[in-house]
């Protein structure tokens, strides 16, 4: 690699356009880094889940082997690292190969290495140190970002946390959260004591809690990622919480919306200032490379409170790293690389954030997550394939034509991610797949639009199952895959 330190926006996308080390992007789809490959030379996705049936030019899917029931993406990944096809995909194209995942663990960086790899995230252990919902706020304390007034504690019983909130002075109308867990399936809301029984084997003995004043608030998302030269921002983008018509999980993540007007000038900005300064203490704290932050905006005082850090990509990534101030200068994404890549480079970092703040840098797009919702367990017999799909005038979604780029979507169209396909068993929270549409999917009142209700219906129609055997039993792995 020449030791000439990259100096701007256009060298550095340069300096990957002629990228010679293969980097693989492993994971069960390629759903949250889709795109980058035409960013990065030898950039390639290795993934459990065709998405695109064989045409996608860069998607590598070995063929199924038996293995253990996978019950995390780690799980899924560490199988993919131990395939054949794979190992053999990875000595064939030789060079210095580099992992980025959605998900890993310490199995994961020894079979990376085995393959004589690198992973290009900070280590496994400090991730999930951050990953703690715990340790989030403490962190968000030391860089004074405040979360949703709240205590943190063991709880050993009802009355326990009822104590704890009183001296807190945090009411007793809770949302409880463990410390680790995603998409609902870890958050509680507890008013009364019947909620706690409900949920009391799912708080008590969990170690500690954190339990918070519940508010009427927004969800938002916004991704950054930390480099030597600071902490670059990405937009902030609303998120869909919730809506029945697309998870079984209440508070459940369901998808985002991307568009310049989303909240008021200054929440934006307080968001952005806010996002630059944890990421600056991830910094001293020796984490690096991309996160993602949730803030919980008050909808009565519009305060900006941090919900949650993962620090890693997210479900949010593809709608940040494909938004137009991507296109104008790179995916947030490429600055992870570069991080990582230890080439030498300079950055205007204040200059990039302020240009990225510009809401001319941005266009209006959405993304809905579509799960199964209803409470029953099938085999799904037909599936819909990846790519463009219309809606005709009768209301009726229909496929027109194969692609994989979302911005080959037109008017009155809609870019379809298929995840589960024909064979899958369809349970009450599979990932069916993910909606991109241009515009917003929900109103001015963050209701989802009735436009949004029929394409749902449209997808979820182009689904077709048979019933288990009777006598087959079922277990939901309840765990995502993106």
């Amino acid at each position: 690699m020449p030791k000439k330190t990259l100096k701007n926006i256009s060298e550095i996308r340069r300096f990957f356009h002629t990228n010679k080390d293969p980097i693989y992007f492993v994971s069960a789809t390629n759903f949250n880094l889709l795109g980058l490959d035409e960013w990065v030379k030898n950039f390639t996705y290795i993934c459990y889940m065709d998405c695109f049936d064989g045409r996608h030019p860069n998607v590598f899917v070995p063929t199924e082997m038996p293995h253990d029931e996978f019950q995390s993406i780690e799980d899924i990944n560490n199988y993919l690292l131990q395939h054949k096809e794979v190992v053999d995909l990875v000595k064939r194209r030789g060079g210095k190969p580099k992992f980025v995942f959605l998900m890993f663990d310490e199995t994961t960086e020894k079979l990376a290495k085995e393959l004589g790899g690198e992973v290009w995230f900070p280590k496994a252990k400090l991730r999930t140190a951050m990953d703690n919902k715990i340790e989030t706020v403490r962190i968000g304390n030391k860089a004074g970002v405040p979360s949703v007034p709240n205590t943190l504690s063991e709880v050993k019983s009802y009355e326990h946390l009822r104590q704890l909130c009183d001296k807190a002075k945090i009411g007793h109308d809770l949302v409880l959260q463990s410390a680790f867990g995603d998409s609902g399936h870890t958050t509680f809301f507890i008013k009364s004591e019947a909620d706690f029984r409900r949920h009391e084997h799912e708080i008590v003995g969990e170690g500690e809690i954190k339990i918070m004043k519940r508010i009427d608030c927004r969800g938002s998302a916004i991704e950054a990622c930390a480099t030597k030269e600071g902490t670059i921002v990405g937009p902030l983008m609303t998120e869909l919480v919730g809506f029945k018509e697309l998870t079984p999980y209440r508070g459940g993540w369901c998808g985002n919306e991307i568009f310049s007007t989303a909240f008021p000038p200054k929440t934006r900005q307080k968001a952005r200032e806010l996002t630059f300064k944890f990421g600056e203490q991830l910094r001293k704290e020796g984490y690096r490379g991309y996160f993602e932050l949730d803030f919980l905006i008050d909808k009565k005082t519009g305060d900006l409170w941090l919900g949650e850090l993962n620090p890693r990509i997210t479900g949010a990534s593809s709608m940040t790293n494909h938004a137009a101030f991507a296109h104008a200068d790179a995916p947030l994404f490429l600055f992870h690389l570069l991080e990582f890549s230890k080439k030498a480079f300079n950055l205007d970092v204040d200059e990039l954030n302020a240009r990225w703040s510009d809401p001319d840098m941005i266009d209006s797009w959405s993304q809905m997550v579509i799960k199964h919702t209803e409470d029953n367990v099938d085999i799904i017999t037909h599936a819909p394939q990846s790519g463009i799909y219309k809606m005709l005038e009768d209301g009726r979604v229909v496929f027109d034509r194969f692609d994989y780029h979302r911005r080959a979507v037109g008017d009155n169209e809609a870019f379809f991610l298929r995840i589960s396909n024909a064979g899958d068993y369809r349970y009450e929270g599979a990932d069916l797949g993910i909606l991109v549409r241009r515009g917003r999917s929900m109103t001015g009142g963050f209701k989802l639009t009735e436009d949004s209700k029929r394409w749902i219906h449209g997808i979820k129609q182009s689904y077709s199952a048979r019933p288990l055997p009777s006598a087959q039993a079922f277990e939901d792995p309840a765990f995502k895959i993106m």
